[in-house]
């Protein structure tokens, strides 16, 4: 794989590891109503976050049993994601020495 290939791809997951994080923490405000979802802002912003991350969390929660109430899903993703990155890091050092 060349550089600008794993590049690219290590970016856009760090990218969408960032929109994950901006998910989960705006869930939180919404949850403690520190966010007031009748703002036209706050809810373009959080649809515009659950349109972008509930394609890969949603098939998570099918999977995961419930846990008490509490959405682990983005922590499974963040797993995931880590894994991937690590992974394409470590293929791609292996195909430079190699």
């Amino acid at each position: 794989m060349s550089y600008a290939v794993v590049k690219l791809l290590l970016t856009i997951i760090d990218i969408y590891w960032w929109i994950l994080l901006a998910t989960v923490v705006v869930s939180w405000l919404i949850a403690f109503d520190v966010i007031n979802m009748r703002s036209n802002a706050a809810y373009t912003v959080w649809r515009w976050l659950n349109a972008v991350t509930e394609p890969l969390l949603g098939p998570i929660r099918a999977v995961l049993p419930s846990v008490g109430g509490l959405d682990i899903s983005p922590l499974i993703l963040l797993l995931i994601m880590q894994f991937l990155r690590d992974l394409i890091a470590s293929s791609a050092s292996a195909y430079a020495l190699g």
